[in-house]
């Protein structure tokens, strides 16, 4: 009988715990410093949020299952229910998602679907529109 080849999970092939880390930390110190986004986190302390999106993340590209573990099935819409989320919003945190991103070494291919999967996701998470005017 011979062994199944393991396959590499996209996130072993980024670079694992660290990569996600760097991305989630990038992402929130743009947020930090963006006023209407930042409305969006109710805690005074970005940590924890980061700690959820990052070990979400994590789990979504084959890593651990922390999230599952503490949080039970992410059910990502409901849990954005209470919060506006905007076109404008999206776009907002989009542009921060990309620019961390940027801080990133990853292969085109790499880089490509986790652009991609982000675009998806937060689209998802529109749940109001935008104010008139604004």
């Amino acid at each position: 009988m011979s062994e199944q080849p393991q396959t590499e999970t996209f996130y072993e092939r980024v670079g694992g715990h660290q990569t996600f880390v760097t991305l989630v930390r990038e992402f929130y110190r743009g947020v930090a410093q963006d006023p209407p986004l930042r409305e969006l986190y109710p805690e005074e302390d970005l940590g924890p949020a980061e700690e959820r999106l990052r070990m979400f993340l994590e789990q979504y590209w084959g890593g651990p299952k922390t999230y599952s573990e503490q949080r039970g099935h992410p059910r990502l819409r409901m849990r954005h229910l209470p919060f506006r989320v905007t076109p404008s919003q999206r776009d907002r945190w989009l542009h921060h998602m990309n620019a961390a991103i940027d801080t990133l070494d990853l292969a085109p291919m790499d880089e490509e679907l986790m652009r991609g999967y982000m675009q998806h996701a937060a689209t998802f998470m529109i749940n109001a529109e935008d104010e008139p005017g604004g």
